[in-house]
């Protein structure tokens, strides 16, 4: 088994929930952020009104707040937004040093 699925509170913009994993008597501290990216395309894309160049209009915009993100947290998983959503929720979680 690779992966556990731990339920945590939801996290406000900033916060950061921390978990102590012990494996083998031997500690292992992980960091986890969930980050809101703006999902509506806005202004400048406003001219599209085919539905699958808006999708690639979004899918664009986060793929690049996702590479000029801080390079110490690694992404984890995208969340699935609503329909109507404004924003795209992101869980990064901190690098481990080694």
């Amino acid at each position: 088994m690779k992966e556990i699925c731990i339920p945590i509170p939801y996290l406000k913009e900033q916060e950061i929930a921390d978990v102590e994993v012990s494996l083998a008597g031997r500690k292992i501290r992980y960091s986890f952020r969930v980050e809101s990216f703006p999902w509506e395309t806005g202004d400048e894309f406003s001219a599209l009104t085919d539905p699958l160049e808006r999708s690639l209009a979004r899918i664009y915009k986060l793929k690049s707040a996702i590479e000029d993100y801080d390079k110490e947290w690694e992404l984890i998983q995208i969340f699935n937004p609503d329909e109507h959503a404004d924003h795209i929720h992101v869980l990064y979680r901190k690098k481990l040093k080694t």
